[in-house]
């Protein structure tokens, strides 16, 4: 008797003890978490836009809508040395080729990009994956049951 009564008492220290060990762990985890909240007081800048993560430069198509003919034509080509090509063609009106060269900046946010000496006409354009929006003459988008029609595409 006096056996089994040693058995569990020694049983019982051992439970107790793993059981204060995880106890004081758990205290130790919870101290270094809090500690690292009130240590970490760092902002994370993300500096993922369209200039720097998308592969922006290439050849943009579609027709955009025009209002004394069929849609215009619109070809943009922008080039990593920041420079572009635009050619347009008046459907419905002529075959002659529009064509306009120069140079591109982007704006503070990398997402948009301004076509910098074209001449009445909307020359802003916001940078997507594999598109490029047109945008209205104040630099927003163009709103309405004809957005979709302002979108160039790869």
């Amino acid at each position: 008797m006096k056996t089994q009564f040693l058995s569990m008492a020694i049983v019982s220290i051992l439970l107790w003890s793993c059981s204060n060990s995880n106890k004081s762990q758990k205290n130790t985890d919870a101290s270094l978490i809090d500690t690292a909240t009130v240590l970490d007081t760092t902002t994370v800048v993300d500096t993922h836009n369209a200039q720097t993560s998308l592969d922006w430069n290439g050849t943009y198509k579609g027709i955009t809508p025009c209002a004394d003919c069929e849609g215009i034509e619109t070809e943009v080509t922008l080039n990593k040395d920041m420079t572009f090509i635009v050619k347009t063609i008046y459907k419905g009106k002529s075959d002659k080729v529009f064509e306009e060269k120069g140079s591109f900046k982007w704006d503070a946010t990398g997402s948009k990009i301004s076509l910098e000496g074209l001449k009445d006409r909307p020359s802003q354009f916001f940078v997507g994956e594999n598109t490029l929006t047109q945008l209205d003459l104040e630099g927003n988008r163009i709103t309405g049951a004809l957005a979709e029609k302002y979108i160039l595409k790869k």
